[in-house]
């Protein structure tokens, strides 16, 4: 696998220090250039956690994938290019205050002066590195902060109003990749999986996001939302021009004309 080719795909070049600027900046530009996204799962074609694989789908293919895939393969670069970089596990909180499966998602902490909980695969989320301190951050997306219980788990928390919404809780014990196999295949299958229901493809903006759910589009821009329903065609000329995404279907069709 080739860093290079891998630091290119998301429009990056290599870093020269290992500061939390130069991390900041990796994190951002792939949540800008690799999308999240459940096609394959919404069309069975199975995901495997082979780094290889990933490399191949993501860096090759320019396509995205969900957390296991886009966290993994960012985890192994963020190591290859210097990093104190772990894979950390973590439980989701559904809108509804429900727990999703124990130890289902995929994130990072990365040790500089102080660990960052660093997370480029959860969708709609902060693209920027969040320390474990209960710093407050805001970005385009909301402000954030990881808020510790004694050292025993911790919670990323986003602000909305006067309220605090946790998005997932999470502890420093370190992962592999391997670890997160029961997870893989769960969100794949389960009719209990958000994955599984219908299409969703994602990726940050610069100054928002822009997402597709089944045939809706939502783009996020300075605060404000916009939404459209999409035709077949629209949809797929959306996942081509916005996303750089063609299915097998379409690929084969563009190659055969």
């Amino acid at each position: 696998m080739d860093t290079t080719a891998y630091l290119k795909r998301f429009n990056a070049y290599p870093v020269e220090e290992l500061y939390l600027q130069d991390l900041a900046r990796l994190q951002s530009l792939h949540m800008q250039n690799v999308p999240f996204e459940n096609l394959d799962v919404i069309r069975s074609v199975p995901i495997y956690l082979n780094l290889e694989n990933i490399y191949e789908k993501i860096v090759t293919h320019r396509r995205g994938g969900y957390c296991y895939e886009i966290n993994g393969l960012f985890h192994w670069l963020l190591k290859e290019l210097g990093f104190d970089a772990q894979l950390i596990s973590a439980t989701v909180m559904k809108p509804d205050g429900t727990w999703t499966k124990a130890d289902t998602h995929a994130a990072i902490l990365v040790n500089l002066d102080t660990p960052y909980l660093v997370d480029a695969g959860f969708g709609d989320s902060t693209v920027s590195p969040i320390p474990l301190g209960g710093e407050r951050h805001t970005d385009n997306s909301g402000t954030y902060s990881v808020v510790g219980h004694e050292g025993l788990y911790y919670d990323l928390v986003r602000e909305n109003g006067e309220d605090q919404q946790i998005l997932y809780r999470f502890t420093t014990d370190e992962r592999m990749l391997a670890d997160f196999h029961e997870g893989c295949v769960f969100n794949q299958v389960s009719r209990e999986s958000p994955f599984t229901h219908d299409d969703l493809v994602t990726k940050a903006t610069p100054d928002g996001r822009i997402t597709l759910s089944g045939m809706q589009l939502t783009i996020s821009a300075n605060g404000e939302k916009t939404k459209k329903e999409l035709t077949a065609d629209e949809k797929s000329k959306l996942l081509k021009e916005e996303f750089g995404i063609l299915l097998d279907a379409e690929e084969a069709v563009e190659t055969a004309t």
